[in-house]
């Protein structure tokens, strides 16, 4: 039989719970509500509950100590009527954010290593906004520009 054993006591847990008589409208409140209290992550997935009811399964990534807080505001601010929770083990690539210079002006790339090699790298979104707001340009041209350009000086593919 397989069993998981993680190699340290995990401090993030996932709170999950199905809601299927909420109107749409109220997720967006109840996430920023969720992150103000320290969430980490939320998430909604469409699901189909009994009786082919459509749904939404609720998913919130908190610390340990922020559990009870997220479920008080799970409880208070939707018609949830019970949570599940799960400890969670993340794995996470080194990251590196640099500053690069461009024709657009510097824009801040954040590069991903997997054991010392990099395996993923983007632009930040922020500054590619920022620069399309500025320029009037459409931001997936800058996002085109500022890619090509970043290849070309790093070498990258």
């Amino acid at each position: 039989m397989w069993k998981f054993r993680a190699k340290k006591k995990s401090d993030q847990w996932l709170i999950e719970t199905n809601i299927d008589d909420m109107s749409a409208e109220m997720y967006g409140y109840v996430e920023e509500k969720l992150f103000e209290a320290g969430a980490l992550d939320v998430f909604k997935t469409p699901i189909v509950m009994k009786k082919g009811r459509p749904a939404v399964k609720l998913s919130i990534l908190a610390k340990s100590d922020e559990i009870d807080l997220v479920e008080t505001i799970i409880f208070k601010e939707t018609t949830a009527i019970g949570t599940r929770k799960y400890p969670v083990v993340k794995h996470k690539l080194d990251r590196v954010y640099e500053t690069v210079e461009t024709d657009l002006g510097p824009v801040t790339v954040k590069f991903a290593y997997h054991k010392g090699t990099l395996v993923n790298w983007k632009l930040e979104y922020e500054m590619c906004r920022k620069i399309a707001v500025q320029t009037g340009m459409p931001l997936k041209e800058v996002y085109q520009i500022l890619e090509t350009e970043i290849i070309n000086r790093k070498g990258l593919k």
